[in-house]
């Protein structure tokens, strides 16, 4: 059976949409798979600047208006945190597949009712973020669940920056430290996929969080210098219960202006797995590091995974940028398969990020309910 590239509507055509390494500039790597026809956004310049540039033939102001006026198969969702789970609906209750950038939503009946409308439309969707498509990150996951440190007693997972408002930035990041947003829902997530999609379903949580300060000044791009009222928490530290003693801490705040720790790290009782930080790859570090208690008999030390295969598909994936999410998108449409990133994976952590702001409000451990 032949398979043809799925038509493709993009809504929203800000940084994520258009930047060298986001999702519309990549789509050229995967022409076989997916042809992009339309791009909606409400600043409707923005949606004309990015037809001419990449050659998207029709241009809309709103969802609505691509929704009934263009013939699509599937939709990417590029939009501001806040609004996700009112377009994402949309989308599948049209019967579009849809490729979402994280959070899937930003309350629990958005995303419950996401999974339903998709499941009765016979659609797929997939969610943001994309690591646990990542090699380094699957291989972690499998070195994990082939005991090669033993049981796992917890983990430390690096989730933050310092913030859209603390360097160079391209737009005005005000709407990132507003509530409905804030570092939880923008960065905490990564985080929160990485060590689920590692370890499983967490099943339980407790959190601090709280705002530093009540203002920031932009220190760089365009609105540098603007004064920034702080009204979503920018500072969330978060402890994760995986049963039979098995932890993680995630931390999730806009205050990481410089680090040189291990973007995650994994102890077990016979070793130690790390992955280095993007900044660390970037400057020669292997992103895989395994110690085990007993590399040679009797002695400790640090091992290199290495594969040619996950090296390649590494750099492949890294070409793609942000247009994984439609690559993987296409690729579950046409085998029937479930996606890696799931929008239950995605419900979960939803659910893990709400409630750990009840936690620190309330000052108490709560269970989870949801898993994948």
């Amino acid at each position: 059976m032949e398979r043809k590239p799925l038509k493709l509507g993009i809504l929203g055509a800000g940084m994520i949409a258009t930047f060298d390494h986001g999702v519309i500039p990549n789509l050229k790597y995967i022409p076989e798979k997916v042809e992009p026809v339309a791009v909606a956004d409400p600043v409707v310049e923005k949606a004309e600047e990015a037809s001419k540039r990449f050659g998207i033939p029709h241009v809309f102001a709103s969802l609505d208006e691509m929704l009934e006026k263009v013939d699509l198969d599937a939709v990417v969702n590029l939009t501001p945190i806040p609004v996700h789970g009112e377009t994402s609906r949309k989308i599948v209750e049209a019967g579009k597949h849809l490729a979402t950038e994280k959070p899937i939503a930003t309350t629990m009946e958005d995303a419950d009712a996401i999974i339903e409308i998709a499941a009765s439309r016979g659609v797929t969707v997939v969610c943001s973020p994309p690591d646990m498509l990542y090699p380094h990150y699957r291989e972690v996951r499998r070195l994990v669940q082939e005991g090669t440190i033993g049981k796992v007693a917890f983990a430390r997972v690096r989730s933050s920056h310092g913030g859209p408002g603390s360097s160079w930035w391209p737009g005005d990041p005000s709407w990132f430290y507003q509530k409905g947003s804030g570092p939880l829902f923008d960065m905490g997530v990564y985080g929160i996929h990485e060590i689920t999609g590692i370890l499983g379903p967490a099943t339980r949580v407790f959190a601090f969080s709280g705002i530093t300060e009540p203002y920031r000044i932009v220190r760089g791009g365009p609105f540098a210098g603007k004064q920034i009222e702080v009204t979503a928490d920018d500072n969330t530290l978060i402890m994760l219960d995986f049963g039979q003693s098995t932890f993680a801490f995630v931390d999730a705040t806009f205050n990481v202006n410089a680090a040189k720790s291990p973007k995650l790290e994994i102890f077990g009782r016979q070793g130690t797995i790390q992955i280095a930080d993007h900044r660390a790859i970037r400057e020669g570090a292997p992103p895989v590091e395994v110690f085990r208690t007993d590399a040679v008999p009797g002695l400790g030390g640090w091992i290199v995974p290495e594969s040619w295969g996950l090296q390649m598909e590494g750099e492949r994936q890294n070409r793609l940028g942000r247009a994984i999410l439609v690559d993987h998108l296409v690729d579950c449409v046409w085998e029937g398969k479930k996606p890696v990133l799931s929008a239950e994976h995605a419900r979960h952590a939803l659910e893990i990020m709400i409630k750990c702001l009840e936690s620190a409000r309330q000052g108490k451990v709560l269970d989870l309910t949801t898993s994948f």
